[in-house]
This record gives C-alpha cells, structure tokens and sequence, in this order.
C-alpha cells in the first residue's frame, strides 16, 4: 500500500555523520550506544517527511544490536529504508555503519583512514507512526 505522496516500500534515506570528540563518553574515545538511536531517530524523521509530509513519531525499536563500537572521529553513514507500509505505521530498516575512522599518531594526530569495506555498528527495525491522511 503505496503512502499518501505515492511513495511506496525501498524508499530509502542516507544520512553521514562525523562523530565529535565532544560526544565520547567513555574510554577509548567510545560514544554510547544511544548515540546510534538518535540518528536513526533523524533519518526516520526525514523518511517520514519524504514519504508523508509528516514528521511523525517514533513508536517502536526492535531486535536493535550493537555490532561494533562508535568512536569519536568515526564517519558514520545511516540508512533507513522502507520494508512495510500500514495505514498509519511505517516499518523501517536501519543500520549505522562506519565509513571511515580516526586513526591518529603522535606524528600525524589528525591522521585518518576510510574503511573498506565499511563497519557495521548498529541494526534495528523501527517502527513509526504517521496522521491520518485527512483532507488537503
């Protein structure tokens, strides 16, 4: 069942994010693993405008894991595609993978290498909720 914009299941929306020094938390530069969903939170948001002129709301995780660990000077690359459209529910895919990261020396401390292939860090299904299509 194809969204009110005609917009139908694969539709998929990628963000990239550099993750800053300022947002580790723990030892190793590590960040936490709600650094993960709060991305998928906005690449959600940006389906749910791209496919129903909505923000809409977020109303469930499932079977999240965390696969690899998320530093500070990580390029991350979020994608969220469409797997199942309901009336009002939207059932998405999501992962986080790691492009490139921070590989410093006392020589070069701003030293850093792309990953290939990349890592993936962080998989989840969600699901989110959009309005009830209504009148212009």
């Amino acid at each position: 069942m194809p969204t009110r914009n005609g917009k139908d299941v694969g539709v998929r929306v990628v963000h990239r994010r550099y993750v800053p020094y300022s947002d580790a938390h723990y030892a190793g530069s590590l960040v936490d693993g709600a650094y993960s969903l709060k991305l998928f939170g906005d690449v959600a948001t940006e389906m749910c405008i791209v496919t129903d002129s909505d923000e809409g709301l977020f109303a469930s995780y499932a079977d999240v894991q965390f696969k690899e660990p998320v530093r500070a000077g990580d390029v991350l690359e979020i994608v969220c595609e469409l797997v199942k459209v309901g009336s009002r529910s939207r059932v998405l895919e999501l992962s986080v993978s790691i492009v490139a990261r921070g590989a410093p020396t006392q020589a070069r401390p701003g030293a850093a290498e792309v990953l290939d292939p990349p890592l993936v860090a962080t998989t989840a299904t969600g699901t989110v909720v959009v309005p009830t299509p209504g009148p212009g």
